[in-house]
C-alpha cells in the first residue's frame, strides 16, 4: 500500500483527498500549511522556499511514495514536475472541450492569475484564436473557505461572490475552472448563483494519473 502526502495552504487539500479516496484506499497524510496561508499572495521566491521546506519536511518525517502539491498557485508559478511529486493545474483541456461559447474563465488566486506560469500553461493548451480566456481573481473567495464563512455566513458569501464575479454578467463565459482547491467548497453557491455556467475542478484530473490506484 502506497503512502500519499498531500498539502496546501489550509483546507484546500481536502477536495483532492476526496477524489483520491474514490479510487484508492492508500494511506494519506494530510498537511494543512496554515502557517503560510495564503499561497495566493506570495511571490514566486517566497513560494519556492515554502514549497521546498514543506516537501523536505514530509519526506524526512513520513517517507511518502507520492507527494501531491494540492495548490494551483505554486503548481503554476514553480516547476514542480518531478518523480514522486505531483502538482495540480487548471483543467483547461476539459474546459476547452465542453465550452460552447468559447469563452472560458480561470478562477484562481491573485498570484496565480498574474503569473507567467499561467500564461505559459494557457499557451501550452493550444487554444485557437476563436477562444477567449478570462483570468479572474478569486483570492477573496478562497478566504471565504479558509475562514469558515462558507459554512457560517452564506449570505455574506453570496454578496462577495456576486461582487467579485461581476464579469460573468458582462460576458458569455460558460465554463469556469475552479483553479484553487479551496474553491470546490463554494461550488454549490456558485452553481446556485450562476446556473448557466459549468464549474469544473482539477481533483478528478489528479486521480486520472493512475498513481493512486491500489
Amino acid at each position: 500500500m502506497a503512502r500519499i502526502a498531500i498539502f496546501d495552504s489550509g483546507l484546500g487539500s481536502l477536495s483532492i483527498i476526496k477524489e483520491i479516496r474514490k479510487v484508492s484506499k492508500n494511506e494519506i497524510i494530510y498537511f494543512a500549511d496554515q502557517k503560510n496561508y495564503p499561497y495566493g499572495k506570495k511571490s514566486q521566491a517566497q513560494l519556492r522556499t515554502i514549497i521546498q521546506k514543506s516537501i523536505k519536511l514530509l519526506q524526512e518525517n513520513f517517507s511518502p511514495d507520492i507527494i501531491v502539491v494540492a495548490s494551483n498557485t505554486p503548481s503554476l508559478m514553480l516547476n514542480l514536475s518531478k518523480q514522486k511529486v505531483i502538482d495540480v493545474k487548471p483543467p483547461l483541456a476539459i474546459a476547452k472541450k465542453i465550452s460552447k461559447s468559447k469563452q472560458i474563465g480561470i478562477l484562481a488566486t491573485k498570484s496565480a492569475i498574474g503569473s507567467k506560469g499561467l500564461s505559459q500553461y494557457i499557451k501550452k493548451n493550444s487554444f485557437s484564436k476563436s477562444f477567449k480566456i478570462f483570468k479572474i481573481n478569486g483570492s477573496n473567495l478562497v478566504d471565504l473557505v479558509e475562514s469558515g464563512k462558507f459554512l457560517t455566513d452564506k449570505k455574506y458569501c453570496k454578496k462577495i461572490i456576486k461582487k467579485d464575479l461581476r464579469i460573468l454578467s458582462k460576458s458569455s463565459i460558460d465554463v469556469i475552472t475552479l483553479s484553487s482547491t479551496h474553491l470546490l467548497f463554494l461550488k454549490p453557491l456558485l452553481k446556485k448563483e450562476f446556473s448557466n455556467i459549468q464549474f469544473i475542478d482539477p481533483g478528478s484530473i489528479v486521480t486520472q494519473k493512475n498513481l493512486f490506484k491500489n
